[in-house]
């Protein structure tokens, strides 16, 4: 009975989201990754086409929790100066779904020998869809939950300015701008299901060698949206031979975590993260768990990029 009460209650959460303003846009543990679904200035950074994917559980024991899975894949092109990108997010929490689709493009300005600034945009759609008929009701029969429902496909746009060097970069962006009401048209009229929010994030990290065998990766990442608290997260990962990482994750309002992950050659990386929460949410869920797969398509003459990328 709880378990279903809290899987409509979640649902209800997401269907007025509209009076309930918060953070909406999914959490990325491993968002020194995957930091193209959020800046769009990092499309052809790498110096690579770079295929990533993840795949995050949250906390896992809570009927209907959220669960995303997001693809990225960006290049610089023929002319070093230009990057593209793809990014495809998949957003689900209890029965209502959002599916996004963004392309990306970044212009790279040489500010100085060592520094790159990169000024991108992102174009594409969202759409939401609510599975009204698999939830488990008390009562039978309510009309409100007998049938599906498909918002319009609504388009969006964003922007990223990405500064980097070999060994630090910082970012800010809004990817999506557009405040979109989510809406469908059903034989009554037109109904709205829930509003996006405008989210803006800043990013941040550094390598530091402490000896000819450790680095250490300190990265953060801060998310702002009108009416909720600033969330930060901050992280910090020990690089070994460069090959393992190990570090952990705290976040503000949220929780603690640990991350793994093992570079096995110049093109292959792989990531684990687990998240425990310190709210009232550890009453029902054991953690979050997080797994993110990577892979360099290298172009130029050495088979290989042509310095070292932490990020």
């Amino acid at each position: 009975m709880r378990n279903r009460l809290i899987y409509i209650a979640l649902f209800a959460l997401v269907m007025f989201s509209n009076d309930v303003i918060g953070q909406q846009d999914p959490m990325y543990t491993h968002y020194m990754f995957n930091t193209l679904a959020v800046n769009s200035g990092y499309a052809g950074s790498r110096e690579a086409l770079t295929v990533t994917a993840l795949t995050r559980h949250q906390w896992v024991g809570f009927d209907g929790a959220p669960n995303t899975q997001t693809l990225t894949v960006h290049s610089p092109l023929a002319h070093e100066k230009l990057g593209v990108g793809l990014s495809i997010v998949h957003d689900k929490i209890g029965p209502v779904g959002v599916t996004s689709f963004f392309a990306d493009g970044a212009y790279r300005f040489q500010v100085s020998q060592k520094a790159k600034l990169a000024l991108g945009l992102k174009a594409g759609i969202n759409l939401m869809q609510a599975s009204l008929t698999s939830l488990v009701l008390d009562e039978q029969g309510d009309q409100t939950f007998q049938s599906n429902i498909k918002s319009d496909v609504l388009p969006n746009l964003g922007f990223g300015a990405y500064y980097y060097t070999d060994n630090f970069y910082a970012g800010l962006s809004a990817p999506k701008l557009l405040e979109n009401d989510f809406e469908t048209n059903t034989v009554t009229g037109t109904t709205q299901l829930a509003s996006e929010k405008r989210h803006y994030f800043a990013i941040i990290g550094a390598v530091f060698k402490l000896s000819d065998d450790l680095k250490l990766k300190p990265t953060s990442l801060v998310k702002v949206v009108q009416n909720a608290p600033v969330e930060f997260d901050f992280t910090a990962n020990f690089l070994i031979r460069e090959k393992l990482s190990l570090g952990a994750m705290y976040r503000t309002r949220d929780g603690l975590g640990a991350l793994i992950g093992y570079q096995f050659n110049d093109q292959l990386r792989a990531g684990y993260a687990y998240d425990f929460p310190l709210t009232e949410i550890n009453q029902y869920s054991i953690g979050s768990h997080e797994l993110m797969l990577s892979y360099d398509f290298f172009f130029n003459d050495k088979g290989r990029i042509k310095s070292p990328r932490y990020f």
